[in-house]
């Protein structure tokens, strides 16, 4: 049994596992709109119109959606202000910080090597004889 392998089983949680609640909470990171939503609020805390505007192409309900599982996860943290007209912020709690880490390093990644993706998908369409 390899150490990594030995890491999983001692987990108390196990994604892989069908019934584990880990595995929503993976669902909502990595998500169409939860790791866009994550990266976003990785630079600081925003108001809802302002993260829809950074998260080009969101819906207004599918944002929503988004930032109550986020919020219902630990991820992050809603705080209404008592004003006229009310103001919403959101921002990373310290779980999201460490989750947005990790998901913007994979974003950097996949950015870094999207000219290697782009010629794969040539090759690959090419010799498929896609349109």
């Amino acid at each position: 049994m390899t150490a990594t392998t030995q890491d999983h089983e001692d987990l108390a949680y196990n994604v892989f596992a069908k019934a584990c609640p880990s595995r929503g909470t993976l669902e909502h990171v990595t998500g169409r709109w939860g790791g866009l939503t994550l990266g976003a609020l990785y630079e600081g805390s925003l108001r809802f119109n302002e993260l829809r505007r950074r998260v080009d192409g969101v819906s207004e309900k599918m944002l929503s959606q988004t930032l109550h599982a986020l919020e219902r996860d630990g991820l992050v943290h809603r705080e209404a202000q008592p004003t006229n007209p009310p103001r919403v912020d959101y921002e990373l709690t310290a779980l999201g910080r460490q989750v947005a880490e990790r998901l913007l390093a994979l974003i950097h990644c996949v950015e870094g090597a999207m000219d290697d993706v782009l010629a794969s998908r040539a090759r690959y369409d090419e010799t498929r004889g896609a349109l």
